[in-house]
């Protein structure tokens, strides 16, 4: 299945101000970007065709592509001046860079990639900023048993915030976490079905607008996921997400598990092998928010 990936927003809360910032999918973790582990994901079960929603920073993201260095995740071996690769991250991948403007929302992104999905009834999208341990293949396998029109991934809040019950006269009845509220969150990953352009406006958002259009219609299935799943909307998430790989904590990278995965068929016509929490929420004008009850989502925020 083919993979279309959203890289060209600003990622305001990621940027220091300094001109020629990289955009957030280019941060750092570990040796390689963000949006490399998200890649290297999807590659993992076998999808490898990928496109690139390219906008504000594209530059850096052709340049990384376009002077790839190999040895800097593989093994070799320099014989002669030569370098002979022991093994390879990108050598089959399937690459198209397409700018899809500088402010573009999402949904319209995706509208200008419409024609390089070559017709394909189902592909995956992902915001290319957020790295989980989800299992892949079973959340494209039971989207395909449905007949919605738009799967998305949910999870619980993950903020630090506190949930406070006000009872009469200010006193505080209860405090929860809102990791433990009731609440499941956009995660980010999504698995569509072309009908989703039916729903997308020009100009329009893939959350506010198609999503949220499919929810009115019973045909938004969600996938609820409590394992691994970290974002990086800020410097401090990014810097966290490195420090973690840098002691060898990086559950996502579901390829250093099991590198030989990948090798059975899955019902979207990829290879899929066996697989190994929030933006803000709703209560602090979050971008990505949804809530799911019995495997169907509604969409309330829109993404940026």
């Amino acid at each position: 299945m083919k993979v279309v990936l959203f890289c060209g927003g600003y990622g305001t809360r990621m940027r220091t101000g300094t001109p020629g910032d990289a955009p957030k999918p280019m941060q750092l973790v570990g040796p390689r970007p963000l949006i490399w582990h998200v890649m290297r994901y999807y590659a993992h079960f076998g999808h490898t065709e990928f496109v690139l929603c390219l906008g504000y920073g594209a530059h850096h993201i052709k340049d990384f592509f376009l002077n790839y260095q190999e040895t800097t995740s593989n093994d070799f071996v320099l014989r002669g001046g030569r370098v002979e690769l022991l093994s390879t991250d990108i050598s089959d991948w399937s690459i198209s860079f397409v700018q899809t403007g500088i402010t573009s929302p999402i949904g319209e992104r995706l509208r200008r990639v419409r024609e390089h999905l070559g017709g394909d009834e189902m592909f995956l999208a992902n915001y290319a900023d957020v790295l989980t341990d989800a299992p892949l293949p079973e959340i494209v396998e039971r989207f395909a048993r449905s007949d919605a029109g738009a799967s998305m991934m949910v999870v619980p809040p993950s903020d630090t915030f506190h949930c406070i019950e006000l009872g009469e006269n200010g006193l505080v009845g209860g405090i929860t976490p809102v990791s433990r509220m009731p609440l499941w969150v956009n995660g980010g990953y999504f698995v569509l079905r072309q009908e989703v352009f039916d729903h997308i406006p020009e100009g329009g958002d893939l959350v506010a607008d198609g999503c949220a259009e499919l929810a009115k219609r019973g045909r938004l299935l969600a996938y609820p996921h409590r394992g691994y799943w970290r974002p990086s909307d800020t410097v401090k998430e990014r810097v966290a997400l490195d420090e973690a790989y840098s002691r060898g904590d990086r559950p996502w990278a579901l390829w250093e598990r099991d590198p030989a995965a990948g090798a059975s068929t899955d019902p979207g016509g990829g290879t899929a092998g066996p697989a190994g929490a929030s933006r803000r929420g709703p209560w602090a004008g979050g971008r990505r928010t949804a809530t799911a009850d019995a495997g169907l989502a509604s969409a309330a925020v829109p993404s940026t």
